[in-house]
């Protein structure tokens, strides 16, 4: 039974894409009059960062963070090593390291058989096995639709913290994973592909985004600002750090990495509906006049498992992409933080 079934033919979205969009999102939380914050809570989420920051003591404070989806992709233990790394990657873009992962599962008992949810298990224990952290529990339901997620708590110091808040002008943006994920998974779900033919972006979403592991304590210290890249787009996710930051991000087009078949997909028409709202959440804020409708598709494509973002000191960009290069070859620097004198509330510019 378990091979009979193909996971993203039994969900209506899949992954990140699934998320609610980013403007309903706002007007959803501004509606929500909640708990005054604790003088030990270092960063919430105000400022749309990827996780929560509690301090403990002087050279300690934990990461919080939550994420869960839909399948994405239709081999069970592939998808749980998806989900995964997604969510421990709110740690690593917050500057940390993953210690504790809870899972969250909610499984169709009836229609799907269980052996496919132990492969799901699985996967995620593979994954967070391979961050260095430990799976310590969980919480499952009987539901309609299977989707599968982590809880995960990881340290940091509280001087060594990533947010996204901390831009800073003359800054240069790294990138570390290609975009394409999005329109790759929508070919799949409308099953005018299989996952061999996508081999290049599944490689690239199981991937973790451990960085801290590859640099020295004086290029962390250069990373003045970081998010990761997932369901709004880069173009969302963008926006966000340059609002927190006050700052204006400025793109050079032609930098943003791609996976090969990234631009076969979007001619062909392979998009969701996060393409749209994600071009609806920035766009009085984008300035993109030269690019076709092609090229800002790329920009609002919903990613799941991500690369970062960083926001990093100009004198040791370059050497900070060359070491995190060895591990993913589309890092690549892809524009600048410029200082936000415009009149105008454009705050990300992307230059064909």
């Amino acid at each position: 039974m378990k091979n009979s079934i193909l996971l993203t033919q039994t969900v209506q979205k899949g992954g990140c894409a699934a998320k609610i969009a980013a403007s309903e999102l706002r007007q959803i939380l501004a509606q929500v009059k909640f708990p005054p914050v604790l003088k030990e809570i270092l960063v919430d989420g105000q400022l749309m960062d990827d996780a929560a920051i509690v301090q403990i003591s002087a050279e300690l404070a934990l990461v919080q963070t939550l994420d869960f989806f839909t399948p994405i992709v239709d081999t069970p233990y592939i998808f749980g090593q998806i989900a995964a790394a997604n969510a421990l990657s709110d740690v690593y873009a917050m500057g940390g390291a993953p210690k504790t992962a809870l899972a969250i599962l909610a499984f169709p008992l009836i229609s799907m058989d269980k052996s496919i949810i132990v492969e799901v298990l699985q996967g995620a224990s593979d994954k967070i096995a391979e961050a260095g952290a430990s799976l310590v529990g969980g919480h499952s339901i009987d539901d309609d639709t299977l989707k599968f997620g982590l809880s995960v708590t990881g340290y940091v110091h509280p001087e060594k913290i990533w947010k996204n808040s901390c831009a800073k002008t003359g800054d240069l943006l790294v990138l570390t994973k290609a975009l394409g994920t999005g329109t790759a998974t929508a070919a799949l779900k409308k099953q005018d592909i299989i996952e061999s033919e996508i081999a290049e972006e599944i490689k690239s979403m199981c991937e973790l985004n451990n960085i801290v592991s590859l640099l020295s304590a004086e290029h962390l210290t250069a990373i003045h600002a970081a998010t990761d890249i997932t369901g709004f787009g880069l173009a969302g996710h963008a926006v966000q750090m340059a609002r927190a930051s006050q700052k204006i991000l400025q793109i050079n087009f032609n930098n943003i990495p791609v996976f090969s078949r990234t631009v076969n997909f979007l001619k062909k028409g392979y998009l969701t509906k996060a393409h749209r709202t994600n071009k609806e959440y920035v766009c009085e804020e984008l300035k993109a006049d030269n690019l076709i409708d092609l090229q800002q598709q790329i920009l609002f494509d919903p990613q799941t498992s991500g690369g970062l973002l960083l926001s990093v000191d100009k004198k040791v960009a370059s050497k900070i992409v060359e070491i995190l290069k060895l591990k993913n070859k589309h890092t690549v620097i892809i524009g600048e933080v410029r200082d936000d004198r415009s009149s105008q509330n454009i705050r990300l510019q992307i230059n064909a």
